[in-house]
């Protein structure tokens, strides 16, 4: 089974508010193993970056004036993601985004039965607790330390690394020293078996009178 892993950098919080997509980005995977096909482009907004979503990813309407616009790299997108199924960490904001983009150039939307959202899945696997995106790769001691800026190809990636443990319910990696893993793997390949053994009427007898026997021994 195919799928794609999708992530967003936008100028803002809400696309209501004119807010546009700066940076889209799209790893495909087979059994959730990248199949090295890529889609990543960044994006003219046709607007001013403000500060707030500058200190957060990075991407300043100087640099982005000269990339091309949404709607110029919208076929290839569609192309990209059709048939597929999207895990996007936080659908609810993401999909409104791409979809309104799609909205203005004239482009079929993308339903939401193609959606697996894995922060709904992770808040009911832990919930009540922090399930950014952040706060799962150090649940799961996935290494962070190429995040400085939140970046849409990096974050797919990171995401692919959270959605495998999630699916697999996985808690964070121990780490042990070399002894102790050799120790373990050893054990690993032991075939363990539990088999429920029933005592008959005589050998129960025969334990009665020996437990006797000794309790008269010891005892008196």
């Amino acid at each position: 089974m195919s799928e794609i892993f999708l992530d967003i950098e936008t100028t803002g919080l809400s696309f209501s508010d004119g807010h546009k997509i700066v940076e889209i980005a799209c790893i495909e995977t087979n059994e959730l193993i990248p199949t090295k096909r890529v889609f990543h482009k960044l994006i003219n907004p046709e607007r001013k970056v403000p500060e707030e979503a500058y200190k957060i990813h990075g991407f300043s309407s100087e640099f982005l004036k000269n990339k091309p616009k949404f709607s110029e790299i919208a076929d290839d997108l569609i192309a990209f993601i059709k048939d597929y199924d999207l895990i996007i960490h936080n659908a609810p904001f993401d999909l409104p985004f791409i979809n309104n983009e799609l909205k203005l150039i004239k482009k079929d939307l993308i339903k939401k039965n193609k959606i697996i959202d894995s922060l709904e899945l992770a808040r009911g696997k832990y919930p009540g607790a922090s399930n950014s995106l952040d706060a799962l790769c150090r649940r799961f001691n996935i290494d962070l330390s190429k995040r400085t800026k939140h970046n849409a190809l990096l974050d797919c990636d990171l995401l692919r690394e959270v959605y495998i443990n999630l699916l697999d319910a996985k808690e964070p990696k121990l780490i042990f020293n070399t002894s102790l893993e050799n120790k373990r793997s050893k054990s690993d390949n032991l075939n363990y078996s539990k088999k429920i053994v029933e005592i008959t009427h005589s050998e129960l007898d025969m334990h009665k009178i020996f437990l006797n026997s000794e309790l008269k021994k010891n005892y008196y």
